[in-house]
């Protein structure tokens, strides 16, 4: 019998996603183990294998489509036999945005104005627009003409923010707000300003309502402490001119060493916080802020203080490629006991990260830079980096981020020190 393709639950924490991309057509034959399509999380886009082989009868859900629940059936595969005639009716299955019945919108007498110049997202028939259930409800309310507003959505699907943005009816048009573009993803809001729109996809979506609930939840507060680096950059060059090319390393491959460290001597501040118990982590797992084209994620590197340079140094390249490729799978950036967050190659002198819950603590660091430091009375010319230690007040105390933060410092300055 016709067996169904669900959507999978690639990660602890999922509950929905995008279907981001068919890599097999209806009619295509498949094995098990075949990558069959690319399903977006979030925190990545991920394969999905088939388990089953046989060929693709009908799909369900079309690609671009979001917000798809875990376990729903996006695809139905046919075993050796049977034809399109044998799949019966396929439940809890969401519709795709194109497939949606359009309706004729009701008409008014707005004014047009450069977001409806060229009215968008119309089928071949009439004056019939795709748009949501919930956008031509408010474009009734609203006493909208739909037909005259461009969609944003899934192939030009008119949805709710595209309602919310449009002007109200009868109101006169700026002399901006009539000015036209070539390029039809423009629009121009109320107050005649030329935009175009990037959709949030799910990563930024759930990066910022954890950060939104750990600025807002969280009792943050900030240590900062600057290190000289003369050493630090010494034992680089060196290590590196030995290395004859096999390897190079960074200096963030030497901050995260040093903060793993600081966290093995001073376990403290490797905490986390829950209501019923602070959690001492055992090991260091530093977390590594990475951004990429889909938004900012955080790769682990597990047990950071057992290993050495080198190996930290290759695993944060292959952790920050895949990430940006979005190929991490969910155990290496889901956890982590401790973060790093380096914006020092940007040229940012200082600043205060927000913490990644539930971890206690994130550190921020800045850029070596020149600085006049006096040492033994006199001025002396030193490479200084500020280093931001963001706590979680909960859970590390204000004695407990110092003491840490001088560790580390004592590591950074001292580098061979973390080599015995």
């Amino acid at each position: 019998m016709p067996i169904n393709i669900t959507m999978p639950a690639l990660s602890p924490t999922m509950t929905e996603g995008t279907l981001a991309k068919w890599l097999k057509s209806e009619g295509d034959s498949v094995e098990s183990g075949d990558v069959i399509a690319e399903i977006e999380t979030d925190k990545a886009t991920m394969e999905v294998e088939a388990v089953d082989e046989g060929v693709i009868g009908k799909i369900i859900i079309a690609e671009g489509t979001e917000n798809v629940p875990v376990n729903d059936v996006i695809a139905v595969l046919l075993e050796e036999g049977e034809t399109a005639n044998d799949i019966g009716d396929v439940s809890a299955a969401p519709a795709p945005a194109t497939a949606e019945k359009p309706q004729e919108a009701p008409k008014t007498e707005t004014q047009p104005t450069a977001q409806s110049a060229k009215p968008q997202a119309q089928s071949s028939k009439g004056d019939r627009v795709f748009a949501s259930p919930l956008a031509k409800r408010l474009a009734a309310e609203k006493n909208i003409d739909i037909s005259t507003i461009k969609g944003s959505g899934p192939r030009g699907r008119i949805v709710k923010a595209d309602i919310e943005n449009a002007p109200k009816a009868g109101a006169q048009p700026s002399q901006a707000q009539t000015t036209t573009y070539d390029d039809p993803d423009v629009k121009v809001n109320v107050f005649g300003m030329a935009y175009k729109e990037i959709p949030n996809n799910n990563i930024k979506k759930v990066t910022a309502k954890r950060l939104t609930e750990s600025k807002q939840n969280v009792p943050h507060f900030y240590l900062t402490i600057d290190c000289v680096l003369d050493n630090l950059l010494g034992a680089r060059k060196e290590l590196n001119d030995k290395a004859n090319g096999e390897f190079k390393l960074s200096v963030n491959d030497f901050i995260v060493k040093a903060a793993a460290m600081a966290l093995k001597a001073y376990p403290a501040a490797n905490v986390a916080w829950t209501d019923d118990a602070v959690h001492q982590y055992l090991k260091a797992d530093v977390s590594v802020a990475v951004s990429t084209p889909n938004g900012l994620i955080t790769p682990i590197v597990k047990s950071a203080e057992d290993k050495g340079l080198r190996a930290i140094s290759d695993e944060v390249k292959d952790l920050a490629g895949r990430a940006r490729e979005g190929k991490l799978k969910p155990e290496e950036f889901q956890g982590g006991s401790f973060t790093v967050s380096n914006l020092g190659m940007f040229g940012v002198k200082q600043f205060g990260a927000i913490l990644n819950p539930p971890q206690g603590c994130i550190l921020a660091i800045g850029a070596g830079e020149q600085r006049a430091v006096v040492v033994n009375g006199q001025v002396e010319i030193k490479t200084v980096m500020s280093c931001t230690l963001s706590v979680d007040h909960r859970s590390v105390d204000g004695a407990v981020g110092a003491e840490y933060l001088q560790i580390f410092k004592q590591y950074i300055e001292n580098p061979v020190s973390m080599l015995v």
